[in-house]
């Protein structure tokens, strides 16, 4: 067995991980052609992918089988490419994980919050936040994943960051309503477990029947009339 290098916060993530998170998902995967190479020539040169592309076929992972699918070998296999190539970039699968798991975690706060914090209305940031969150499929049910090894060493720290920023934005948001900083902080709290119970009820208890396109957007207007006073 392959043993754990340094802690996925040394060099590489200082250096290179913000970047890496920048770029994931702006461009498309392409695997290697094949080469008449030897595999000892292969891994004296620049390896063709990289650490954006294993930590986006990580997340495909995740969302298509859960966390303990993600191993060095099948991936390597999706990815057309031997283990050379993962190792050029993580001394570990735990280090994948963990760089795959702040990739997601950066691109949700600068995809979904980032464009919204700065709203003076906190009535159109919420509002506007519902709206994006019915609009993404993927994140959800990857996060979906996560809830269901919430206890995992390297999941936990993420799912605790971004629930604790997703609270801390809604209670912000009902403050500025009006709320008082106690009923903000039950309606964000209350808005939260919807969310979280909505998930669970469609990729965990496999919901049935499935909402049509048509019903789920009615759903989503009668959360947000619900929870977003007038």
């Amino acid at each position: 067995m392959h043993q754990s290098g340094p802690s996925v916060h040394g060099s590489f993530l200082a250096t290179s991980l913000r970047q890496v998170c920048l770029n994931f998902g702006m461009t498309t995967l392409t695997a290697p052609t094949e080469s008449s190479e030897k595999p000892m020539a292969l891994s004296k040169r620049q390896p063709r992918l990289s650490a954006s592309d294993w930590a986006q076929a990580a997340l495909d992972v995740i969302a298509e089988q859960g966390v303990a699918a993600i191993a060095v070998e099948p991936l390597a296999r999706r990815l057309k490419v031997t283990k050379g190539s993962f190792y050029w970039h993580f001394p570990s699968r735990d280090a994948l994980l963990q760089a795959a798991l702040e990739c997601w975690e950066t691109l949700e706060q600068e995809r979904i919050f980032g464009g919204i914090e700065q709203m003076p209305d906190p009535r159109e940031r919420l509002r506007t936040l519902f709206q994006i969150v019915g609009q993404e499929a993927k994140p959800h049910i990857i996060y979906g994943e996560l809830l269901r090894v919430s206890n995992h060493p390297i999941v936990q720290p993420v799912i605790d960051r971004v629930s604790q920023r997703r609270q801390a934005f809604l209670t912000t948001a009902y403050r500025e309503v009006g709320f008082s900083d106690i009923e903000a902080a039950y309606r964000a709290r209350l808005t939260y477990s919807a969310y979280v119970g909505f998930l669970q009820l469609s990729f965990q208890l496999r919901q049935q029947p499935k909402l049509t396109h048509e019903e789920f957007d009615a759903y989503l207007e009668h959360v947000t009339a619900t929870l977003i006073p007038k």
